[in-house]
């Protein structure tokens, strides 16, 4: 196997996987196995009130029903903190980095308000520039302790996507360590995918926006950069990304309504042009179709029964 294109699939056990979900998790497997290289799953359970066992077993059961296999499973990142925190001191000894007692209010009223260079809605580092007076009477005033930032100096920083081509946005001062002593999502995934040899991160294009700021970190970090695939989300009648609201969305669900997972696979396989209305084909049948260059730019809509 080649390692230019280790893939992963990385659910957090907070539920149960929608079609959705399953269909971004076929896309990953399948660019990873359509040139032969290593395919990992990894639990992404930093979420501690709502992951849950039972979500995971279910999540394992539902991928393997629609025949996807993983060479190696990433320890869970509820296991890492001690090297998230690793990565996050050498930031802070770069100088890269500030505590911030910001409320959600007190964010989303700054976020609101113009700040020269910063795009609308980006965070204007309030408590970057504070004084050791101002520093202490915000800590006082909270009562609990700071989230720590990025100082990210509004860099743009820019990628290829493998569907959407040249990307780029302004990086924001994103939260690295909650207040509650826990590493923020944007850090970790950076981290995991380094340590383990992830070379190519195929997820739904919800998360385009949030590649330049991994970027960033990983430039600061001086870790290896992945490459990426944005492949186009599944979504409800509404035009709202697909969600347990919009019915029978579930493998489970769909049993219910006497639909196999095989049958299952086939509506991912023709909503991505793998296949041709009424054809019976399996996960491992469309290793070979895959040509990303010719998969669907647009989101597709999934009438739920």
């Amino acid at each position: 196997m080649t390692d230019s294109k280790n893939g992963r699939f990385a659910p957090s056990p907070t539920g149960t996987l929608h079609l959705g979900n399953l269909r971004t998790a076929l896309l990953a497997w399948l660019f990873a196995r359509s040139v032969g290289a290593r395919f990992e799953l990894r639990i992404e359970d930093l979420d501690p009130q709502r992951s849950r066992l039972r979500h995971e077993a279910r999540q394992r059961v539902d991928l393997e029903a629609i025949g996807i296999d993983w060479d190696s499973e990433a320890p869970r990142q509820s296991s890492r903190a001690g090297r998230y925190r690793e990565a996050v001191d050498k930031l802070v000894a770069d100088g890269r980095t500030y505590e911030c007692w910001c409320s959600r209010t007190d964010v989303r009223t700054a976020a609101e308000a113009p700040h020269g260079m910063l795009p609308a809605g980006f965070y204007p580092g309030t408590c970057r520039e504070l004084t050791m007076a101002q520093r202490a009477t915000r800590e006082r005033a909270a009562g609990r302790p700071p989230v720590l930032r990025l100082d990210a100096r509004a860099e743009t920083v820019g990628f290829e996507d493998a569907l959407h081509g040249h990307f780029e946005s302004v990086v924001d001062d994103l939260v690295l360590w909650r207040s509650d002593g826990v590493a923020a999502y944007n850090l970790a995934v950076v981290v995991d995918d380094c340590d383990r040899g992830i070379r190519e991160v195929v997820r739904g294009d919800d998360l385009l926006e949030a590649t330049p700021r991994q970027l960033m970190l990983a430039r600061l970090l001086g870790l290896r950069e992945p490459t990426y695939a944005h492949v186009p989300l599944v979504l409800g009648a509404d035009g709202r990304r697909l969600s347990k609201r919009h019915g029978s969305v579930t493998l489970g669900d769909r049993a219910r309504l006497g639909e196999s997972a095989a049958e299952a696979v086939g509506w991912m396989a023709r909503s991505l042009g793998l296949a041709q209305r009424g054809e019976a084909v399996s996960a491992g049948d469309l290793v070979d179709r895959l040509s990303p260059s010719r998969l669907p730019r647009q989101a597709t809509v999934f009438e739920a029964a």
